[in-house]
């Protein structure tokens, strides 16, 4: 049995996407499994209590064949069992999760309280770019778009990497909280209808989570 947790360094786990991979669930967690080399052996994954491991089994006999988990030159034919092998672990780290962009505190403290909250996961909708966002699963909606850019995009005088939020907010009202300091018009997005957040600390959690749920009940408005 192979612990997976190295291909997860530095990556996220999307449990949001198990099912669509083939995963099933059961009260210990998860479990997929998949038949290789003509049916002659079966991948068997498994997620427990954020251990994921997987092995595979010789159909026949119900045998691990541990042959696929040996990093020494093997054989023709266990060779082609563990380059099968590997090719299923390498989708399901890409289809399966997701680089974790995002790493400040404050950030992290957002991701969980939207998870918490929302029952919602990030959405890395661009591969090129380090930016995610947060969607109402009642309309489709965006109501967060989290992003890692340039602070002189925002007009600082840094090339240093900052983190923000895209938040909608009130265009009637949106001019009495932009400050261009902390709080900017909406980078990226519609500037009367978004407003960005620079994600450092300077503006408290507490109300930016409250802004955040002004976002989400707009994109849930009618």
């Amino acid at each position: 049995m192979r612990n997976l947790q190295y291909l997860f360094a530095n990556r996220c786990l999307r449990e949001e996407q198990l099912p669509a991979f083939g995963f099933t669930k059961n009260r210990n967690g998860f479990k997929y499994e998949t038949e290789i080399m003509n049916g002659a052996f079966k991948v068997i994954i498994q997620i427990k209590d954020k251990e994921i491991t997987s092995q595979v089994m010789d159909s026949k006999t119900q045998e691990e064949y541990i042959l696929g988990d040996l990093k020494t030159t093997l054989g023709e034919y266990a060779s082609k069992v563990k380059d099968e092998y590997e090719t299923i672990l390498a989708n399901f780290q890409n289809k399966c999760s997701f680089i974790e962009v995002f790493k400040t505190p404050q950030v992290l403290a957002l991701i969980k309280y939207v998870k918490t909250k929302y029952k919602a996961d990030l959405e890395f909708l661009w591969e090129k770019y380090d930016a995610a966002i947060w969607r109402n699963q009642k309309n489709q909606k965006w109501y967060g778009l989290l992003m890692q850019i340039e602070g002189s995009k925002l007009g600082l005088k840094t090339e240093e990497k900052i983190e923000i939020i895209d938040l909608r907010y009130p265009s009637d009202k949106i001019y009495e909280i932009i400050d261009n300091e902390h709080i900017f018009p909406g980078y990226h997005m519609n500037k009367k209808h978004w407003i960005t957040i620079i994600l450092d600390g300077r503006v408290a959690s507490l109300k930016i989570e409250k802004l955040l749920d002004n976002s989400y009940n707009m994109s849930d408005a009618k």
